[in-house]
C-alpha cells in the first residue's frame, strides 16, 4: 500500500468519525430540547421552598450542559490536532514543519 492510499484511508476513517460525531450530536440537541420543554413545563417555582434552591437546580443543570459542550470542545479540538499533524506530514514538512505547533 502505498503513502497516498494511506492518508486517502486515514482521511476516509476521519470523515467516518465526524459523521458519526456528527450523529451523536444531533441526538444530544433533540434530547436537550426534549429536556428543554420537559423542564419549561414541569419545574415551576411552586416546586421549590425558597429562591435559592431554584438557583441552585437551575445552575446544576447548566454546569452538566456545560460539562458536556466542554467535552465535545476537547475531542473536536483532539481530532483537529490529529488532522493537522497528518496533512502537514502529508505535504513532506512533518514534525519539523515551522507550520505546526504542539
Amino acid at each position: 500500500m502505498s503513502r497516498e492510499d494511506s492518508y486517502y484511508r486515514i482521511l476516509q476513517s476521519v470523515s467516518r468519525l465526524q459523521f458519526n460525531i456528527s450523529l451523536i450530536l444531533e441526538a444530544k440537541a433533540i434530547d436537550a430540547s426534549r429536556s428543554s420543554q420537559w423542564l419549561c413545563h414541569h419545574i415551576s417555582s411552586m416546586q421549590f421552598e425558597n429562591q435559592g434552591e431554584q438557583v441552585a437546580k437551575t445552575v446544576e443543570i447548566h454546569d452538566h450542559l456545560l460539562e458536556v459542550i466542554d467535552g465535545l470542545t476537547k475531542m473536536e479540538l483532539a481530532l483537529s490536532k490529529n488532522l493537522q499533524a497528518l496533512l502537514g506530514d502529508q505535504e513532506g514538512g512533518g514534525a519539523n514543519d515551522p507550520g505546526i505547533t504542539g
